[in-house]
């Protein structure tokens, strides 16, 4: 990967014979995500939600790339229904187990890229990197700098689609989310316009 500082890990994944892969993760709860609506002159427009309680899921993405080949999206997701110790957000197994699914799925290299979120830090991500060093590295992004990763354009897509979509409950929102994922999965176009769109290119 070429410019914006991140020339090294394009030279890492080259030498490894690796893929880029850029992570990020988003949530959404039972609010439906804001898009345009429509209501009578001078009515105040009102998207009605028909699902009682909270919760929320949890997305954990991973846009993984190579020159000259199909980019590919991988995802996790987990649904946080407010329950007495039940973990809000994803875990440093989690991750663990995302980076190895990818790996398992590519069965190559590959070159993790993603911020210093608090989490991402987590000494037993970093002593998992190391024990699998043949196959791995990790490298940190730019801080304050989320138009370097493509995965923040791909939730834009679901959450366009998903405008005024007042979901019943949380395994609704589960379910729909989960389908306009698999859908971006199946149209790779989309995947590169979302590279494109961080200005940043692959090179040979």
């Amino acid at each position: 990967m070429a410019g914006r500082g991140v020339a090294g890990d394009k030279s890492v994944a080259r030498d490894l014979g690796a893929l880029v892969c850029l992570e990020d993760e988003v949530g959404q709860g039972l609010r439906p995500p804001e898009g345009r609506t429509w209501a009578p002159c001078g009515a105040r427009p009102i998207v009605r939600v028909r699902g009682a309680g909270g919760g929320r899921v949890s997305i954990a993405g991973v846009a993984c790339c190579r020159p000259g080949g199909r980019p590919h999206l991988f995802c996790q997701l987990r649904a946080y229904r407010r329950r007495k110790g039940e973990a809000k957000g994803f875990t440093w197994t989690d991750y663990r187990d995302l980076i190895i699914a990818t790996h398992h799925h590519l069965s190559a290299p590959l070159v993790w890229c993603w911020d210093d979120l608090d989490i991402h830090l987590a000494p037993g991500l970093a002593d998992f990197a190391a024990e699998n060093e043949a196959w791995l590295r990790v490298y940190r992004l730019p801080g304050y700098a989320p138009d370097l990763n493509p995965a923040e354009g791909i939730w834009s897509l679901p959450w366009r689609a998903m405008a005024g979509f007042a979901a019943a409950g949380l395994d609704g929102l589960v379910r729909i989310v989960m389908r306009k994922l698999t859908k971006i999965q199946y149209r790779p176009r989309l995947i590169d316009g979302c590279l494109a769109g961080t200005g940043l290119t692959l090179g040979p």
